[in-house]
């Protein structure tokens, strides 16, 4: 297997990494798996600039081919919040439950055709030549009124696609429609045609 580093050590990202990329023989490893601890300050304006940001850190320390993403949630009704600040939109060391109490009582009085709202995933990817390649996926939805699900991780339990929650459908159904499926589709696109990797 060929093996890429995930600037992560999200279980949830990892998991839905692992599972695209694998099947096509890649090997996917995360920071801790390769010995990386640092916390890298994510201080970019966009999801492409904190994906850049953390793919340059891992590499300058590892010197190898990298992957990191940024991701979050934008609600329309809210001016695109919580956007990049989605992990800490209730605070540095907020629980995804907490942050999704805080979107509900932002969005207590909203009625459900102003609830729009879409996860954007934007992926760096660099060569073993420190060279950065970038993907972004979208996945349209509605913020709903109450948590469902078991499945996924972060605001999943509530952002509703088809009439049920993120967290209802099963790893392999949300890896047919998420935004980081859609991101690390055109990536794994782009390594089939110019893949190599230290």
């Amino acid at each position: 297997m060929q093996k890429i580093v995930v600037a992560s050590n999200n279980a949830g990202k990892l998991r839905e990494i692992r599972s695209i990329l694998e099947p096509f023989g890649f090997e996917t490893l995360s920071q801790k798996q390769v010995g990386y601890e640092l916390d890298v300050e994510e201080t970019g304006t966009t999801f492409q600039e904190n994906a850049a940001i953390k793919a340059q850190a891992v590499f300058d320390a590892l010197h190898c081919a990298v992957i990191a993403d940024d991701s979050g949630l934008v609600v329309d009704a809210l001016d695109g919040a919580p956007g990049i600040y989605s992990h800490r939109f209730a605070g540095a060391d907020a629980t995804d439950a907490q942050r999704n109490n805080k979107l509900l009582e932002m969005l207590k009085d909203m009625p459900t055709e102003k609830r729009m709202a879409r996860f954007i995933c934007a992926i760096c990817y660099m060569d073993e030549n420190g060279k950065q390649h970038f993907f972004e996926g979208k996945c349209e939805g509605i913020i709903g009124t109450q948590l469902r699900g078991e499945n996924g991780f972060g605001y999943d339990p509530l952002f509703y696609v088809g009439g049920k929650s993120m967290a209802e459908y099963s790893t392999a159904e949300k890896n047919q429609m998420s935004h980081r499926a859609e991101a690390l589709r055109q990536l794994e696109k782009y390594l089939e045609r110019s893949f190599s990797i230290c």
